[in-house]
């Protein structure tokens, strides 16, 4: 019965099919994109740009990436950061959602703030997280940031401050909640040992993140530093990201700030989105195992082709870390990540894995070059996977950490367009199927 039904349902492809030709006679955006692949405008925003080309007389012209946060280059922030103190998630965090940098008395009450509310609520570890365990550690988020919702006295209120109060209690209790998600899955479905460590509220949320992760709570002030540094770079990307958006649909219903977290999250679990470090982890790991660290160049160019043919690793065609959506010829977020992972490749022994990560990039932005006509640059995605390996991250825990960094960038838009907006996202779909009069079931 199963076998007939999915059948009708296959064969029905065809009679329902939308044909590329509709979406341009009717000038519809498929993926909210341009012809030019430039996004379709979808709000206005005083938290982040993105730029990767220009436009000249209607024409996008490729320039080096960009990115700002309320105004200040992503470059001129991270070469910023406090030398001495691990803090520079908790400083751009301030910085997203108040719009300026903060002082030094600032940046303190904002860091007392957020480490009064790292604890989970009372039993919540016990009952939410460790009695119902989830082979994906993201699912498992989203259902643990769901169950705050009962949690709060008054959850439903979604006034800016509130938005701003519940929103900040998520920030802060994420590194306890992905680290416990990760332990109880583990210890179920892996019959690892059951280590929970408590949240420190002296420490930092890379700190925290580093501490509630290992054993032996050990950790050494460069890698804080450099999982900090990972985290300010995946902290906002513009309203047009997949994920933003996402929360700011949900948000812009009069829902609570619980269903806009947990909807980002299920947008950013997805392999096109937040997913795509652990992509190219697998990718290159592949490659690595098909060629060696030592290939030559022309090793290289050949297995590079056969991704792009086809016929290599997942057979779709794609290299995984190699393009943007905006960036044309960089994405800034990928140059400053590699230089970091440079300096800690050689203290963490890989080095000639990095080397070769750097090697891939170059031949592979050749040949595309080639084969399509098209400038591609590396992502951030390229390196990301490979800097979290570095500090002993799990594969599993690559987008969660994704989802720490960027929550902040999902409440920031979320009371950005509360406070200036605050209309219900409802674009339109334009129909192009036939119209039918009814038959009747003894005559079909």
């Amino acid at each position: 019965m199963e076998d007939k039904v999915l059948q009708m349902f296959r064969d029905s492809f065809e009679r329902n099919a939308i044909p590329d030709e509709l979406y341009r006679k009717h000038d519809v955006k498929k993926g909210l994109r341009n012809e030019d692949g430039t996004g379709v405008l979808i709000g206005l925003t005083r938290i982040a740009d993105v730029v990767g080309y220009k436009k000249e007389d209607g024409k996008k012209i490729e320039t080096e990436g960009q990115l700002y946060y309320r105004g200040y280059s992503i470059s001129d922030i991270v070469a910023h950061l406090d030398e001495e103190k691990i803090c520079g998630y908790e400083e751009v965090c301030f910085l997203l959602l108040n719009g300026y940098l903060p002082n030094k008395e600032e940046l303190k009450a904002f860091m007392d703030k957020l480490s009064d509310n790292y604890e989970l609520p009372e039993g919540f570890l016990s009952r939410i997280i460790l009695r119902s365990p989830s082979l994906n550690i993201m699912n498992k988020l989203q259902r643990s940031i769901l169950m705050m919702y009962s949690e709060d006295v008054n959850p439903d209120e979604i006034s800016i401050e509130q938005t701003f109060e519940k929103g900040l209690g998520l920030i802060a209790k994420m590194p306890a909640i992905i680290a416990y998600t990760f332990a109880g899955k583990r210890h179920i479905f892996d019959n690892e040992s059951l280590i929970i460590h408590k949240v420190d509220k002296k420490k930092s949320i890379a700190e925290n993140i580093l501490q509630l992760l290992r054993a032996d709570q050990k950790y050494s002030y460069e890698e804080a530093k450099l999982l900090d540094f990972c985290l300010v770079l995946h902290m906002d990307h513009g309203a047009g990201n997949n994920s933003t958006f996402t929360n700011i649909v949900v948000s812009s219903t009069g829902t609570d700030i619980y269903s806009c977290m947990a909807a980002a999250i299920g947008s950013l679990k997805g392999p096109k989105h937040g997913g795509a470090n652990i992509s190219v982890r697998r990718m290159m790991n592949e490659v690595i195992e098909e060629i060696g660290l030592a290939a030559t160049d022309e090793e290289i160019r050949t297995i590079v082709n056969k991704i792009l043919d086809k016929d290599f690793y997942d057979k779709q065609g794609l290299i995984y870390g190699m393009g943007h959506a905006v960036y044309t010829l960089s994405d800034p977020r990928a140059q400053l990540l590699k230089k970091q992972a440079g300096i800690v490749a050689k203290e963490k022994g890989m080095n000639s894995e990095f080397v070769f990560y750097q090697r891939f990039e170059k031949i592979a932005k050749e040949e595309f070059k080639k084969r399509k006509g098209q400038n591609i640059c590396a992502n951030v995605d390229f390196y990301s996977g490979l800097v979290y390996s570095m500090l002993e991250i799990d594969e599993e825990l690559f987008t969660p950490m994704f989802v720490c960094a960027r929550m902040t960038g999902w409440l920031a838009h979320n009371i950005e367009n509360k406070c200036y907006c605050n209309k219900i996202v409802r674009p339109a779909g334009k129909y192009v199927g036939e119209l039918y009069d009814y038959v009747e079931m003894e005559d079909r």
